[in-house]
């Protein structure tokens, strides 16, 4: 695949040191870490190695990925290893795509609060989804949910929100059969609103001990400030909506390769980088049409700045599951929804293509570019160290 014409490890590499500098003090230890990473990302930093075409004798050099999570060249590698262990676990029925939105008032006090308030936003959500779902009077059965956290707009501004991934079904309260939603109908979204408005402010106020307000907001470390700030959410629409059903498992699958390890913004949205800034494209979501898709320019240190404000605590999970997807019985249940589906488990595929013995050499996953040959790793080289080895001509590649 070709390397984009800019990444945003271009930008960190060249307004990095200065913003850092200029924000001294500002800045958490986990947004430098995440800076630090991209920076060095399949770059000489990170030690690599070297391949050669075992038919054309095509060398080429592979740096070490940083696998950081908010990298954006870091994260094709792990979605496919995600998604393997996903596929396995797909049911035979139509899925749905539900989405719950926190208001602007509670966004603003997120971003200094991520670990509570996010986490907030996970369970609540949940909760909402599993309580209306055993309800006899909408479905009647316990569910499964995989969400999926992200906490930014098109253009990069702060915009907390979950992505759940729901079947459209669940197994009877008894056990004893599955329960299926109505065709093109998961659940009531205005009652699933208002119940996620009434639990959200409710675990909020009571995790009001836990947060911090800082400027503007540090009037709110006083409950009744906090409680006069958060009156006029009790009576506005939460933000939640179901999509359509996707068309299949296989929809299902390519869908979730899009989001669960998405990062703030992709290399290819990235047009230029000049004197007046980052230019890349975005999406309007308020417009319909071709006429949504925009281009912004940011000041460079506003670029930065909204790219780490998406930078996630230490730690924190940003995929998680819920119902009859708990890690804890994820294998039983599915394995009894399946047999009331009376449909058997999907087969993983064989991953024996990547297979390799212990006496065969390492190879590369993608072929030699220039005559489609197996690509063999002769050296690898340590953190920080040049490779013996050397092509012709100055060609590198960059390593999943």
């Amino acid at each position: 695949m070709a390397r984009p014409a800019l990444e945003v490890a271009d930008i960190f590499r060249r307004h990095g040191p200065a913003w850092r500098i200029a924000n001294a003090g500002h800045v958490s230890l986990g947004q430098l870490k995440v800076m630090s990473a991209i920076e060095s990302c399949r770059t000489a930093a990170l030690g690599g190695h070297v391949a050669r075409c075992e038919d054309c004798s095509h060398t080429v050099i592979a740096y070490n990925s940083c696998r950081n999570r908010h990298c954006p060249k870091c994260q094709g590698a792990a979605a496919r290893e995600w998604l393997a262990a996903r596929e396995a676990e797909l049911l035979a029925v139509p899925y749905y795509h539900v989405v719950f939105t926190l208001p602007a008032r509670i966004a603003d006090i997120a971003y200094q609060n991520k670990a509570v308030i996010y986490d907030l936003l996970f369970k609540v959500s949940a909760e909402t989804l599993l309580t209306i779902a055993a309800d006899p009077k909408h479905l009647g059965a316990r569910i499964g949910i995989t969400s999926v956290l992200h906490t930014w707009g098109s253009a990069l501004t702060h915009h907390p929100h979950v992505h759940m991934i729901v079947p459209g079904g669940g197994i009877s309260s008894d056990g004893s059969r599955w329960v299926s939603c109505r065709p093109g109908f998961f659940l009531p979204v205005r009652v699933l609103s208002r119940l996620f408005r009434r639990l959200f402010l409710q675990r909020l106020i009571a995790a009001h001990q836990q947060l911090a307000f800082f400027g503007n907001h540090a009037r709110l470390a006083h409950p009744q400030a906090f409680a006069a700030y958060l009156a006029p959410l009790r009576k506005a629409e939460w933000v939640v909506y179901s999509k359509r059903p996707f068309g299949g498992p296989e929809a299902v699958l390519a869908y979730l390769s899009r989001y669960t390890h998405r990062v703030a913004i992709s290399n290819s949205r990235l047009v230029a980088l000049d004197h007046n800034g980052v230019t890349f494209k975005w999406k309007d979501y308020r417009i319909e049409g071709h006429e949504r898709y925009k281009r912004m320019t940011l000041a460079t240190d506003e670029f930065i700045r909204r790219f780490l404000v998406h930078v996630l605590p230490l730690g924190f999970h940003r995929i998680r599951h819920y119902g009859l997807f708990a890690s804890a019985s994820r294998a039983d249940n599915l394995a009894q929804a399946r047999q009331l589906l009376a449909a058997p488990a999907p087969q993983r595929r064989s991953d024996d293509a990547q297979a390799t013995a212990p006496d065969e050499p390492r190879t590369l996953s993608h072929p030699c570019p220039c005559c489609g040959g197996r690509m063999l790793i002769i050296e690898s080289f340590e953190r920080g160290c040049s490779p013996r080895f050397h092509p012709a001509a100055s060609c590198s590649i960059d390593t999943s």
